[in-house]
């Protein structure tokens, strides 16, 4: 991994194509601006993809799976023991994402990149496993330098996989036991928020497992003292593998110039750490949903996102990005199939 990677340019969407594209949307048989955020994400897709007819045919899905040590604080109302459950389950194709990914014929991947246990080989699972989990933040940095590069390099890898394939679109996953506190934690020590104003039910917890999980993030903030500026002294400290290899991979799909639709709470989170390493990664952002976590607010202001849905959802595992999938293959069916006023013999009062 060459030194400060991250810091290389992102590729630039060709502003010819985005400019012929909103020229095709102006002549379609519509009033301007009467498919709102459909014609947006059209004509960035021409941009970003470099084509005058877009398209989300080659879709891949990549979930990150990882434990936290920070679980033994009781901050999740499942045990840590789902996680590697969840990844036999992904494995055997039963969980929402992989209902999901056989709907969208997307390619599904898991990683796994630091499981409690090994699992061994399973079908249709990488192992990549760093660690079998993090440090408890609460008390130690999250991860060494070396496994935080690893992550990241597992990420880079993902990247690659989705370029060699020719894929039109990336989507990033995670599973993990405790991941919204470490992503809350990421999140506010980045954001400069205390706890409380992000701590949310993560799997279910009360209002009185809430409080506590919040005391845990601004303890783990406060012992480890990370400055707002160092986004990887943050990540290192009190991030999850699965989080840093979301990051790298959002980073490199930026550089090689493969869209990124981000999921909800956890994926966000990585997505603001690639933006604060390089601005320029938003350009190939598109953001799924809005989640049920009371944080993922925050962090999507900070962001200047909009969410394409707001489902209540906040599953993770990619779930919530993958069911606004239809609506940017919607976009690119009407931007490429229906007539010009032209084409169609229809005069143009509809303006």
């Amino acid at each position: 991994m060459s030194a400060k990677w991250w810091l290389r340019p992102m590729a630039s969407p060709s502003e010819a194509r985005t400019q012929a594209a909103r020229q095709r949307q102006g002549q379609l048989t519509k009033p301007p601006g009467s498919l709102g955020e459909l014609e947006t994400i059209a004509v960035r897709l021409c941009g970003l993809q470099d084509r005058d007819r877009p398209g989300i045919d080659r879709l891949l899905i990549v979930v990150f799976a990882a434990d936290h040590g920070v679980a033994e604080e009781g901050v999740s109302a499942f045990p840590q023991s789902v996680t590697v459950e969840m990844v036999r389950n992904f494995s055997r194709g039963g969980a929402a994402i992989s209902v999901l990914a056989r709907a969208l014929n997307a390619t599904l991947e898991v990683v796994n990149v630091g499981t409690a246990d090994d699992l061994g080989p399973l079908p249709g699972v990488i192992n990549r496993r760093i660690a079998p989990g993090t440090a408890n933040i609460r008390h130690a940095p999250a991860m060494t330098p070396p496994q935080l590069e690893n992550a990241l390099q597992i990420g880079i890898e993902a990247a690659e996989r989705a370029s060699v394939n020719r894929m039109d679109l990336f989507i990033g996953g995670e599973m993990g036991i405790a991941n919204t506190t470490s992503a809350g934690a990421v999140a506010c020590a980045l954001l400069g928020m205390a706890g409380a104003a992000l701590a949310g039910p993560g799997t279910g917890l009360d209002d009185a497992g809430v409080r506590h999980k919040a005391r845990v993030i601004d303890e783990a903030i406060a012992r480890h003292g990370c400055a707002r500026a160092d986004v990887l002294g943050v990540l290192r400290c009190l991030g999850g593998f699965e989080i840093a290899a979301l990051t790298g991979a959002y980073l490199h799909c930026a550089q090689m110039g493969i869209p990124v639709l981000v999921d909800g709470y956890i994926s966000t989170v990585a997505a603001l750490c690639a933006q604060r390493l390089n601005a320029d990664v938003s350009a190939w952002f598109f953001y799924g949903h809005h989640s049920a976590e009371p944080g993922h607010r925050f962090v999507m202001e900070a962001l200047g996102a909009r969410p394409l849905l707001h489902l209540g959802m906040c599953l993770g595992e990619g779930s919530g990005a993958s069911v606004a999938v239809p609506l940017l293959r919607m976009a690119c069916l009407l931007h490429n199939q229906m007539a010009t006023f032209a084409e169609a013999g229809v005069s143009r009062a509809l303006e």
